[in-house]
């Protein structure tokens, strides 16, 4: 079964209207899906340390800006 995009349904408003209420993200409270990456917006692997709130991926690129530097 495929899901139809919101760029497919041609349709009158209230059957838009009712498909985006049924179909949209819901607002997270609690869990993993809370909290985002600033630079990104992925939430995995997202760093909290320090208030940083950033992935990985993207704490990599911009660690030396920050300030951090690499142990040996």
């Amino acid at each position: 079964m495929r899901r139809i995009g919101i760029e497919k349904i041609t349709v009158g408003k209230t059957k838009l209207k009712r498909f985006l209420r049924h179909n949209s993200k819901k607002e997270r409270k609690f869990g993993s899906d809370l909290v985002r990456c600033n630079l990104c917006g992925t939430s995995r692997a997202v760093i909290h340390k320090y208030k940083l709130d950033i992935c990985r991926r993207c704490f990599k690129e911009v660690a030396l800006k920050i300030g951090f530097r690499k142990l040996k």
